[in-house]
């Protein structure tokens, strides 16, 4: 071979490794996307095992019998757990006058023949009182007479009031009673009627209970309509939605409600669509407060503020997850300082945190959001798919709480907004009993009219009436009293 011929040799086997080295090139490329793709699934995967109602915003039912240790966000007070010294302390007392004394007599008196004369004159050593119940079916007849009157030489004839419809009908306290059980007992038509059935020894059916339920609904459509149109104009309206089973598909609760009032709704949708099928936030104009969800956002012309208690998790959560990400534990440090300076100045009789402490807190969100954003740069995915790329769950909440500081701060710079929204998770979580304790609603009807009942009760409770005594009214036509007191 030529000394050419070697030289042409010799470049094509340079251009062959040249070729072999840019394809290795792009293979090792392709693995790092591919591994640091691999990385970010193992994150996520070991975040998913690792949440719970603790640390997210999963609910407790989804903990299963490995419930989380508690961990209070509050710090320890020193004393001993119970009643502290000096506490009144609550304990069971008679009520009322007893309707039956029974008088003990000491067991030396037994077989005494004098015992009938000493019981008389005895003085009452002690007292204690049995509080019990006995049920008892009143059946009322109600009758209309015909009369010969003298005076106009006619028969005339007694008439039926208007709630007196059929030859036989239940009373308002047997209806109460029912719809009690099945709505705010959480309590399943089949079971109620098991229930009422063997307390009164009647023969009360499940298409009764039901009918019961319905009309005591529909009853409450004005009072209903009153509520909803008081959260619409108040200042400030607590929100949030539940998932709820409904015939088979999943649907969901819509809750909108504050101090006084509860107004809760169901749609298939749970975004925007839902919302404004509701019919309060589309009206409001004051400050909504919620745990963050893009939907909200949509509404620009009202205020917001986020639920801190949901970020007190979600950092709790990266805190556990995510040991390295130290600026997490010192967000939800700075969260808690605010919220203990409100509730100093609040004890102390002001309106407004000092604007020492507005600089300080300003200062610290801003330099604890540096160093959450340089511990977390943007990771490439391998997947060449088109729109916004995945960033993990550090990154998202770092990202939304930069974009709404003024949101998630308004509890410190308006005292009348909250630190959390637990006034709706508390008015909404009647959904998740009711759904554990009796399944799906058997259709949509029947979601709608409990959720008209529990706007009710829920608003009657805010005014210190029991949910029996609220029905009953709402059976009797009297439902707008509750909003008399």
């Amino acid at each position: 071979m030529t000394s050419e011929e070697i030289i042409i040799a010799q470049a094509q086997q340079i251009k062959r490794l040249e070729e072999n080295i840019k394809d290795l090139t792009q293979t090792i490329d392709e693995l790092n996307l591919i591994i640091n793709g691999l990385k970010q699934v193992i994150i996520e995967l070991n975040e998913k095992s690792g949440q719970n109602s603790r640390n997210s915003s999963k609910p407790p039912s989804s903990d299963g019998l490995t419930k989380p240790s508690p961990k209070s966000l509050r710090k320890p007070s020193g004393k001993k757990a119970g009643g502290q010294k000096g506490h009144s302390g609550k304990y069971l007392t008679a009520i009322a006058e007893p309707d039956e004394i029974i008088k003990h007599m000491p067991s030396g008196c037994f077989n005494c023949p004098l015992q009938d004369s000493c019981k008389n004159i005895a003085n009452i050593h002690e007292t204690r009182h049995i509080i019990d119940a006995v049920v008892n079916v009143k059946i009322i007849a109600h009758q209309t007479l015909e009369i010969n009157c003298p005076l106009q030489r006619k028969m005339q004839q007694g008439i039926f009031p208007d709630n007196i419809k059929a030859p036989v009908q239940y009373g308002t306290n047997i209806q109460a009673l029912a719809v009690t059980l099945n709505t705010v007992g959480a309590v399943s038509v089949n079971r109620t009627h098991e229930i009422m059935s063997s307390l009164f020894n009647i023969p009360i059916s499940t298409g009764a209970i039901s009918a019961m339920v319905s009309r005591c609904a529909a009853g409450l459509e004005d009072t209903v309509e009153h509520i909803r149109e008081e959260i619409t104009e108040s200042a400030i309206a607590h929100c949030d939605e539940t998932g709820a089973r409904v015939d088979g598909k999943t649907m969901w609760v819509h809750n909108a409600s504050n101090a006084k009032y509860t107004y809760l709704t169901i749609h298939e949708k749970r975004g925007a669509e839902g919302m404004e099928a509701g019919g309060v936030l589309p009206l409001f104009s004051g400050i909504a407060v919620h745990d963050c969800w893009a939907s909200y956002w949509k509404y620009e012309d009202i205020g917001h503020a986020v639920c801190c208690a949901h970020l007190l998790r979600e950092l709790a959560g990266i805190e556990e997850n995510h040991p390295k990400q130290k600026w997490a534990p010192a967000f939800k440090e700075l969260l808690l300082e605010m919220k203990a300076a409100k509730e100093k100045a609040e004890a102390n009789g002001q309106k407004e945190i000092s604007r020492y402490y507005l600089d300080k807190f300003n200062r610290l969100y801003d330099r604890i959001m540096a160093q959450g954003y340089r511990k977390n740069p943007i990771i490439e995915s391998c997947e060449k798919k088109r729109g916004r790329k995945k960033k993990g769950k550090v990154l998202s909440l770092l990202e939304r709480l930069a974009a709404y500081k003024e949101s998630i701060c308004l509890f410190i710079t308006n005292f009348a907004v909250p630190f959390d929204n637990n006034q709706a998770e508390r008015d909404i979580r009647m959904i998740k009993t009711k759904t554990k304790v009796s399944g799906c609603f058997r259709s949509i009807e029947g979601a709608i009219d409990y959720l008209k009942i529990m706007s009710y009760i829920g608003t009657a409770k805010k005014r210190k009436i029991n949910a029996y005594e609220a029905i009953l009214n709402a059976i009797s036509g009297t439902s707008d009293t509750i909003f008399v007191n």
